[in-house]
């Protein structure tokens, strides 16, 4: 007979969305206050958590923590020992590569200054660039790189693809990023979406804006630290450069900080997932694990484990 799990959600929205089954007991907590159990097969922290809630976990014991988000800097070093630890890949790269698109044709035919004209009744007509026709790198090739792909080519843009090493795949070569200061001249948008460690912290900084050419953008999905914010901003206050950010540092943004008000610039507050594209893929994945773990297979999505807590794929 199948034993029965725990699972923990941490919100009567998540609950309401899973499947009742009687394989299954259902807990809502939001790692605020005592757990309300002595341990969980599955635990889903809330969306957009601190990592250190975590910690709210300590003496509790889990088989499998299932975040709602892509990203897992800086879980490692709060994951309690015993747990495992599996991201949201599959959930939010529709959302946020739709975002990276639409970001891209707003900046390049000059929507945001429209926005503004509009405000004051002002008809300003003039040529903008297109997206069509743009040499665009995708700096980053993991599932959100590969889907902002997905949507570009049919937008008649020329694609390089960049990831962490050389390989070759179905459609080609995708370069290593040994090879980034080579390229960075030669491509008119560059689309950042690199996991944030240690060797992508600061990555986008003065020398790395520098071998961008004039009046290029920059797009970054990724995570704020990926980008020196004090070299961004010299760099786009200028007026050589251009930025379309979903995730700046500090993250919010101080209302008074100068990057606001730079022309150029076009700033969206962390919502790259969060569209009503996301709920449907995380109950679906959630449900999926529930599965797997009935039947007694290894959950999906895993990137630390209590052996390492380090990545595992």
């Amino acid at each position: 007979m199948t034993a029965r799990l725990r699972v923990c959600l941490p919100d009567q929205k998540l609950l309401d969305a899973i499947e009742p089954s009687d394989d299954v007991e259902f807990v809502v907590w939001d790692l605020a206050g005592p757990a309300p159990a002595d341990g969980f097969d599955l635990l889903v922290p809330p969306y957009m958590g601190r990592p250190d809630a975590l910690t709210a976990l300590d003496g509790v014991p889990v088989r499998l923590v299932q975040s709602q988000s892509i990203g897992y800097d800086g879980v490692a070093d709060v994951l309690p020992s015993g747990c495992v630890f599996a991201n949201a890949a599959g959930v939010h790269e529709t959302s946020t590569a739709e975002l990276a698109l639409g970001m891209m044709i707003a900046s390049q035919r000059g929507i945001p200054e429209f926005v503004r004209n509009q405000e004051s009744g002002t008809w300003g007509y003039g040529q903008r660039p297109s997206l069509a026709d743009r040499k665009v790198l995708l700096l980053g090739y993991g599932g959100v790189g590969k889907a902002i792909e997905a949507r570009l080519l049919p937008f008649e843009t020329h694609v390089t693809r960049m990831a962490s090493r050389e390989r070759v795949d179905d459609r080609g070569r995708i370069l290593g990023i040994d090879t980034l200061y080579e390229q960075l001249p030669l491509h008119e948008i560059v689309v950042v979406s690199v996991p944030l460690s240690e060797q992508t912290r600061g990555l986008v900084d003065a020398r790395f804006l520098a071998a961008m050419p004039d009046g290029a953008l920059l797009v970054n999905v990724a995570r704020g630290p990926v980008a020196d914010t004090n070299a961004l901003l010299r760099g786009t206050s200028s007026g050589r450069l251009r930025a379309a950010l979903d995730v700046t540092d500090p993250e919010p943004l101080p209302a008074d900080h100068p990057l606001w008000t730079v022309p150029g610039v076009l700033i969206t507050p962390h919502v790259g997932g969060t569209s009503s594209a996301m709920f449907p893929r995380m109950v679906r994945l959630i449900q999926k694990q529930i599965s797997l773990l009935l039947a007694g297979d290894e959950p999906v999505n895993v990137v630390l484990s209590k052996e390492s807590v380090g990545e595992v794929g």
